[in-house]
């Protein structure tokens, strides 16, 4: 079959690899979208220390069960669209006996530890299986948009770690797609005023597309200024910070009304992950200033429920739909800004 295989920082092919074979305790899926993140570009362009090359790449993707093994757990039948929570859970340690199985000390990601979907079948580890990280799909979802299901889980762990609750104002920093994912999930969780900020004009007018209500550019407008107008001077709810950069982490704290939240989502670069935070705000203010990494099978659940909903045109965060062939395409589209998401189909 044909696969994309990362063998070291810059040295990512497309490849002609065998079909997994499907073991008794396992499932055979046929790969029909499979959406390249950011994390796969960091991996092509850096590396990753989790990765255990040659690898077949790619996290965040959706296809038809095409076969089962006689000891497959988890009641799947041939035939169903699935998805995964693609971070695998051990089920035994201390974070996974909570629920809190994204935290797990073991986590064994799909595309890292185990094959992933950028290619025409992948195999669904028993590991996967027994603890719950196959989530079934309704047949009438695209694939295209089903493949989102795990980065909108992402936004989901987010938008609850943060309580966005009915009546707030949510600002988020970063009008990527996991910006946007983050701005929809919080308006489906009740937050009656969304305002949404980046630097990029061109992913500005791809904002307007969706349900929110301002979009501001910082690099021309005061974003302190519109908030505390939106705020009635008071600051908002919450603010999700989805830009991997240290400055609006650190200003998200001026953004905030007393007792705020605050979401740190993107993840900084080694080197460049410290931050200078003021302490005064926090104290005084009572501020909360948390983290959200990842994703359960729950949080999956929920995100497919959002994307079934139709409330919101996230097939419009699908900018690109592309053959395996042309990954480097889609990640020269990437570097560029030019695209949201890029879909991939074998």
């Amino acid at each position: 079959m044909k696969a994309v295989v990362f063998h070291a920082p810059g040295d990512v092919r497309v490849e002609s690899v065998p079909v997994p074979v499907c073991g008794e305790d396992e499932l055979l899926v046929s790969v029909d979208a499979c959406a390249v993140c950011g994390s796969d570009l960091k991996a092509a362009l850096s590396g990753n220390t989790r990765i255990k090359p040659p690898r077949v790449m790619g996290h965040e993707f959706t296809g038809i069960i095409v076969k089962k093994g006689r000891d497959a757990v988890g009641g799947f039948a041939t035939g169903t669209r699935v998805v995964m929570a693609t971070s695998i859970s051990c089920g035994g340690c201390y974070y996974c006996q909570r629920g809190l199985g994204n935290l797990c000390v073991e986590l064994a990601p799909m595309g890292f530890s185990y094959h992933g979907g950028m290619a025409e079948f992948v195999r669904i580890p028993a590991r996967a299986l027994a603890n719950g990280h196959l989530v079934a799909t309704p047949a009438e979802i695209p694939a295209e948009l089903a493949a989102l299901a795990e980065p909108v889980s992402c936004a989901v762990n987010s938008v609850a770690r943060c309580a966005v609750t009915t009546g707030d104002t949510v600002l988020v920093i970063g009008h990527g797609p996991l910006g946007i994912m983050n701005a929809c999930v919080a308006r489906a969780a009740g937050a009656a005023k969304v305002i949404i900020a980046g630097r990029n004009k061109n992913r500005l007018r791809q904002c307007s597309q969706f349900p929110f209500d301002r979009i501001v550019n910082p690099a021309e407008e005061d974003l302190k200024r519109i908030v505390m107008e939106e705020t009635n001077h008071l600051g908002a709810d919450v603010v999700i910070v989805a830009a991997p950069d240290a400055a609006p982490q650190e200003q998200a704290l001026e953004l905030a009304r007393k007792r705020g939240r605050i979401m740190l989502f993107a993840s900084l670069p080694v080197g460049k992950n410290i931050l200078h935070l003021d302490s005064r705000l926090i104290h005084y203010n009572e501020l909360q200033v948390l983290g959200a990494s990842d994703s359960t099978p729950t949080h999956v659940k929920t995100a497919i429920e959002i994307l079934a909903s139709g409330k919101f045109p996230f097939d419009k965060l699908i900018t690109h739909q592309l053959p395996l062939d042309e990954i480097h395409r889609a990640f020269d589209l990437m570097r560029s800004g030019e695209a949201l998401r890029v879909v991939l189909h074998p």
